[in-house]
């Protein structure tokens, strides 16, 4: 049995389109400055952090006790994170054409500077900081938490 080109086309789209689709959805943003050490723990994998590394959702990002690391998301929220920091990035949605909009990060300790981006502007409901001890919902602010 004979494959044509086009058979054989369609065969690759079907077997490599969902995996390279569900890789790109993950990105939400990218590693813009590092100082010190920090590392990602990712799919239980850990990932030591450089300059241009992309963030997806679910990672834990870790600073060391010297660390400070710059995230900037795809709706340009801003993050900076302090030494001995710990955060997650628990969902992140940015389609605003099609209204789908959801931030939610959770600091599970250390100091963070949060700068919102685009989604805090177009739905403010949508942008929530999970802490041990509370929830804040961002309405298009600049805020520092410090946890313990």
């Amino acid at each position: 049995m004979r494959l044509t080109i086009v058979n054989l086309i369609c065969l690759m789209l079907l077997l490599v389109g969902p995996g390279t689709s569900a890789a790109a959805d993950a990105f939400v943003g990218v590693v813009k400055t590092i100082e010190g050490g920090a590392v990602i723990t990712r799919d239980g994998e850990t990932i030591a952090v450089g300059t241009g590394m992309e963030i997806q959702r679910a990672d834990l990002v870790r600073t060391d006790r010297n660390g400070f690391v710059g995230l900037v998301f795809s709706d340009d929220t801003r993050i900076s994170m302090g030494p001995s920091t710990e955060l997650t990035v628990d969902d992140y949605l940015f389609e605003p054409v099609e209204k789908k909009l959801s931030f939610v990060l959770r600091l599970i300790r250390g100091t963070v500077s949060f700068l919102s981006g685009q989604i805090a502007k177009l739905s403010p409901e949508s942008v929530q900081l999970v802490m041990p001890a509370a929830t804040i919902g961002v309405r298009g602010t600049h805020v520092l938490i410090k946890v313990d």
